[in-house]
C-alpha cells in the first residue's frame, strides 16, 4: 500500500512536467508536494511549491522544445524513501536526459526531492 502512495504522488509529479499548459503545472505540484518541499536539484537546493515550479517550467521552456518527462522504472520504496528512473526527451530526436530521484515521503507527500541528473559511469576497477 505505502509503495502505491508513493507511486501515485510521483506520478503525479511527473505529470507536472507533460501538463497540456503551464497553469496546470502549479495544481498537479500541489497534489504531489508538500508546501515546504526541500528540492535538491541540478542548481542546488531550494525550498517550496514555487521553487519546484520554476524548475520545471525552465524544463517545460527546454530550447529543443517541449519535451516529456516519463518514469521508466518501478518505485523501489524502503520505508519513507523512494527511489525511480526518469527519461526526459525533446522532440525531433533531440537532446534526452536521464536520471533517478531519490524522494522523501510525508503523509502521503514528497516533502523532499532529490535529483541525480545522467548516467552514472562504471567505476574503474
Amino acid at each position: 500500500m505505502q509503495e502505491e502512495t508513493a507511486r501515485s504522488a510521483i506520478d503525479t509529479f511527473i505529470s507536472a512536467f507533460n501538463a497540456s499548459h503551464d497553469v496546470y503545472v502549479t495544481a498537479l505540484l500541489s497534489q504531489a508536494l508538500t508546501s515546504d518541499v526541500v528540492f535538491w536539484g541540478p542548481l542546488g537546493r531550494s525550498e517550496g511549491i514555487a521553487a519546484v515550479e520554476r524548475f520545471v517550467l525552465d524544463i517545460r521552456r527546454h530550447p529543443a522544445g517541449t519535451g516529456t518527462m516519463v518514469r521508466c522504472s518501478a518505485v523501489d520504496m524502503p520505508d519513507e524513501w523512494a527511489r525511480y528512473q526518469w527519461v526526459f526527451t525533446t522532440p525531433d530526436g533531440g537532446p534526452r536526459l536521464a536520471g533517478t530521484d531519490v524522494v522523501h515521503l510525508r503523509r502521503s507527500l514528497i516533502d523532499q526531492v532529490i535529483v541525480f541528473a545522467g548516467e552514472i559511469e562504471p567505476s574503474a576497477s
